[in-house]
């Protein structure tokens, strides 16, 4: 096992490819050791250089709704209503506290992701 912190994009790459060849190392053998140490070094690579925003909470709010299989009228009732709903979701209304709760509560998001500030829709 011959590991080296992860310091360029060199580096990074050979990490990569290591980690590729490693992939179905059995567990419980050198390989699979090093598999996971590689593996903490990549991920701590690429969280300091490819770092991933959050998106912004109707975005959110759109992916869960997506995943479970959630259709706008179905939230409404969370939102205030359809006509309600409509603007929150067309970003043309901000969430209140009140929707962050029952938000929160209905489809399992942390509050943090839905506190998050965005801009409006332009009209």
């Amino acid at each position: 096992m011959n590991i080296k912190l992860i310091k360029t994009e060199e580096d990074y790459q050979q990490a990569l490819d290591r980690l590729s060849d490693l992939f179905d190392s059995k567990i419980e053998t050198s390989d699979s050791d090093e598999a996971d140490v590689l593996a903490m070094l990549v991920d701590e690579y690429e969280k300091k250089h490819y770092p991933i925003d959050s998106p912004d909470p109707i975005e959110a709010i759109k992916i869960r709704m997506e995943e479970m299989h959630l259709r706008q009228i179905d939230i409404a009732i969370d939102l205030g209503g359809s006509n309600r709903a409509s603007e929150v979701l067309g970003k043309k209304r901000k969430l209140t506290v009140d929707m962050i709760r029952k938000l929160t509560s209905r489809l399992n998001l942390s509050p943090k992701v839905l506190i998050n500030d965005y801009k409006l829709a332009r009209q």
